[in-house]
């Protein structure tokens, strides 16, 4: 009796030791979240569970179950808890019959306090509960020995079976102790139980208080933990997809776990890919930034110079081989392009993004949401314009506002139109006949619909068709593709999508999404699609792929989000690679003037990507087709052509000096190259500002051909620089353009088409002056004019039309002949792309 008391005592001491220093943890938690309440979840069957909870501050919640319910049922309320974001802990205080290994192991390891589990029985064993719980029953009698300072050279364990035995068994064995097991029970036994209840429960609430700490530390910025893929660079370069196709690419649960996501921020699409939650941001948000460089390039020849390689190899040579947390953010490829002229854009060489084939073709769907969201209100235009010609405003009324189960109500977004056109009443039987009239009419002039249909193709054809008044433009030149790019949630997403002007009233007026009541819909329709997809490099580094807006035509970027999550996975001495289409006039302007606008982000660098070969060609070299072997003087060295050409290296220098950033110059090799040309580039480049000016091999070696490339990013990304933007909002909408193009293109003066200065005063007087400018306009020329090589002065820059993407927030001027539709050529890439039947392996594509 003597011997109980005492332990009575050690138990009553014990509890009071843990209830107390449960309690502080507990509030230093709420300290520093004052928004968490954890919660210990406790499933019971007709049996009332007396828990000390409330003696240490935790939320309980009880869940009861009737004694007839089945396993399954048990299980269900199990991993319905399990996604419960208040639930901390989860206790199954239920008889021996329900605790099958069905039930136990269904509970999520991390909330399994009470350590039944086999996950936290096998941790046990293994001696690491870093992650995870013992019983808390073994808990209370180790803790009972170390405070008698009891040392026991043999322990018996007396009435236990399952998960308790085999955790007590472990760890006294791993405390030194020989032991034994009996199947005797004894009512001494019991009642040392009653002791030990409250004690035990109390030890409960503590894991449950250690687990909502274990969340919380999770929750913080975890560091890298990235293992590299290896290469072996083969000579001669094996085609691309060979390339693709050698390397085995991580699964995408590893990558993410390596640079610190977590398993509810990943929404896996096959084992290659995944969407990146949202909430990523909101867990980060107190995380500094990563150093910002942005991939641009000289004006290109028909067969692109390599950003995307470039872009690709350099966060290859930074994490693989400096390592230094780095990501790449890249475009979605469209489908224009790949069945086109160009083919994949996946990288090339040993610099791709891989799997390629899933790179290029349909990814996770973004391009066809958008291709179905901008479709979506085409046809409500025409369908609105139908109804109210053939209709009166009574009948059109009572089909807007129809009656349901013998009551008619505004739906949200005709109550924000009644706001709009100041009428606030809510009973739709309140409105006379002048408010009902204002109300179902948009009366939409078919003159001045601005919004066009897309298709996700090259189809000249569809510039403009005969049936109606239809014209398509390409899916990537949507104004919903702007708006993905540039949006930072699904809120602001949805308040662009509604902002978008569709086309004037007979009046003037700006007819919007939200007048047609289409904006729930496509959020609706993007809502997926506003998640940046996570791939990998050939060498195992993280690439986010998102949006894919063409830079001629729109702004050319990839998302601010991608860039913002990206941002904060690497940390402060990490890197975000990200890339602008086209070359610095074009791509590079739009980033900063409108990108950099939207998202609040500076650059520290930007990489400037040339080829001996694009020089030559604005030396004066011959002109450059795809498809058609390259004339000798890109095959031989001439250093006349070379210097002559870097006149227009020179001039996307001083663009991106425009803007005070730094430029590094990466020299994409070539076989053909000589090193005397490369040399002689590098040489001009510093002389023209450049504080740098490396040759990069990376598409024959991978990221180590890039490892000089990265170690002058990382040297002058660490600099000071004055980023300034080029035009103030505040400037008229042509002093806007005629800043770009004076100061960018180097045009003498702009001229504008009737119909564009038209345009330009409709905008003015709707209030839309105040956007940034987004110019479409070739890419093949710093002017207008394609052929027009080298820099080109003495010319007036043409406006033929201009556009307003209200929703994205920018005006775009039409330049030249300028279309958002191109056409195939001749002889397309699809004419090489083609599918095994038997291995259904992708041939062909690049």
């Amino acid at each position: 009796m003597c011997l109980m008391v005492k332990c009575a005592l050690c138990v009553h001491l014990i509890y009071s030791d843990i209830v107390q220093r449960s309690r502080e943890e507990l509030k230093a938690i709420r300290e520093t979240n004052p928004g968490l309440k954890p919660t210990l979840a406790i499933i019971q069957v007709d049996i009332p569970a007396d828990f000390v909870s409330t003696q240490i501050g935790l939320n309980v919640m009880q869940i009861c179950l009737p004694r007839q319910c089945t396993e399954e049922e048990v299980i269900e309320e199990i991993l319905r808890l399990n996604e419960d974001s208040r639930v901390y802990g989860i206790f199954l205080h239920l008889p021996q019959s329900f605790l099958s290994k069905s039930v136990r192991n269904a509970i999520k390891p991390q909330k399994d306090v009470d350590g039944v589990s086999d996950l936290n029985v096998g941790r046990v064993v293994l001696g690491d509960q870093r992650d995870g719980f013992a019983s808390p029953v073994a808990g209370a009698v180790l803790e009972m020995l170390a405070r008698h300072g009891v040392y026991l050279f043999m322990a018996v364990l007396v009435g236990v079976e399952g998960p308790l035995k085999a955790t007590l068994q472990f760890l006294l064995q791993n405390n030194g102790m020989m032991v034994q097991t009996c199947q005797w029970s004894s009512k001494h036994i019991c009642h040392f139980e009653v002791f030990t209840e409250m004690f035990v429960a109390v030890v409960i609430c503590q894991h449950v208080v250690r687990s909502n700490r274990r969340w919380i530390q999770e929750q913080q910025y975890q560091p890298w933990r990235l293992r590299p893929l290896k290469l072996q660079p083969l000579s001669p370069v094996p085609s691309d997809i060979e390339i693709s196709r050698a390397q085995t690419p991580k699964p995408i649960s590893q990558l993410a776990q390596e640079v610190g996501l977590l398993p509810e921020e990943l929404e896996a699409y096959g084992n290659t890919k995944a969407k990146v939650h949202l909430s990523l941001l909101n867990r980060l948000q107190h995380q500094p930034n990563g150093k910002y460089v942005l991939v641009a390039g000289i004006t290109p020849t028909p067969l692109g110079e390599g950003k995307s390689t470039v872009t690709i190899g350099l966060v290859q040579a930074l994490s693989a081989h400096l390592k230094l947390n780095s990501f790449a953010c890249l475009r979605q490829p469209s489908q224009g392009p790949t069945f086109g002229v160009k083919g994949g854009a996946a990288g090339g060489g040993y610099a791709q993004v891989i799997p390629m084939e899933e790179f290029n073709l349909h990814l996770t769907g973004d391009i066809h949401a958008i291709t179905a969201a901008n479709n979506l209100v085409a046809a409500a235009i025409d369908a609105r314009i139908l109804h109210e010609a053939t209709q009166s405003d009574k009948a059109l009324y009572s089909r807007l506002v129809p009656s349901v189960n013998g009551v008619r109500c505004f739906s949200p977004i005709q109550m924000a139109r009644l706001q709009r056109l100041g009428i606030n009443k809510s009973d739709p039987s309140d409105l006379t006949p002048e408010e009902v009239r204002a109300f179902v009419r948009l009366d939409l002039d078919p003159e001045k619909v601005t919004w066009q249909r897309v298709i996700d193709t090259n189809d000249r054809f569809l510039r403009k068709i005969t049936v109606g008044q239809t014209q398509f433009d390409i899916a990537v030149a949507s104004e919903i593709m702007a708006i993905l790019a540039l949006t930072d949630g699904l809120a602001d997403m949805r308040a662009r999508l509604g902002r978008m002007v569709v086309g004037s009233s007979r009046n003037g007026q700006p007819i919007t999404a939200d007048d047609l009541g289409v904006t729930g819909a496509l959020a609706v329709l993007m809502k997926d699609a506003i998640k940046p997809t996570l791939m990998q490099t050939l060498e195992g580094t993280p690439v986010f792929v998102h949006a894919g807006p063409f830079a001629n035509i729109a702004h050319g970027n990839s998302s601010v989000l991608a860039d913002k999550l990206a941002l904060k996975l690497v940390g402060e001495e990490g890197f975000v690679v990200t890339e602008a289409g086209f070359g610095a006039d074009i791509g590079m302007e739009k980033f900063f003037n409108i990108k950099c606008r939207t998202s609040g982000l500076k650059p520290d660098v930007v990489v400037l990507v040339a080829t001996v070969r694009a020089l030559k060609m604005h030396g004066g070299g011959p002109n450059v087709t795809a498809g058609v072997p390259l004339p000798k003087e890109y095959i031989n060295e001439n250093l006349q052509l070379v210097t002559d050409g870097c006149s227009n290296l020179k001039k996307h220098i001083q663009i991106a000096h425009l803007f005070g950033v730094p430029v590094v110059v990466a020299l994409n090799a070539f076989k053909t190259d000589t090193q005397a040309e490369i040399d002689l580039v590098c040489r001009i480049a510093e002389a023209s500002g450049a504080s740098a000016a490396v040759q990069c091999h990376h598409w024959s070696r991978g990221g180590r051909g890039s490892v000089e490339l990265a170690q002058a990013v990382k040297e002058v990304a660490s600099q000071k620089n004055h980023f300034q933007f080029l035009y103030n909002l505040q400037d008229s909408i042509v002093e806007k353009i005629r800043t770009i193009a004076q100061k960018v293109y180097g045009a003498d003066d702009i001229e504008l088409s009737p119909e564009a200065q038209a345009k330009i005063d409709y905008y003015n007087q709707q209030g839309f002056g105040a956007l940034p400018i987004c110019m479409a306009k070739t890419h093949l020329s710093l002017s207008h004019m394609p052929e027009k090589k080298g820099v080109p002065t003495g010319f007036i820059l043409p406006i033929r039309d201009i556009r307003a993407s209200i929703g994205a927030g920018f005006i775009y001027p039409l330049v030249g002949t300028m279309s958002t539709m191109p056409g195939l050529p001749t002889r397309p890439c699809f004419y090489d792309i083609d599918l095994d039947p038997v291995t259904e392996e992708i041939k062909g594509l690049f």
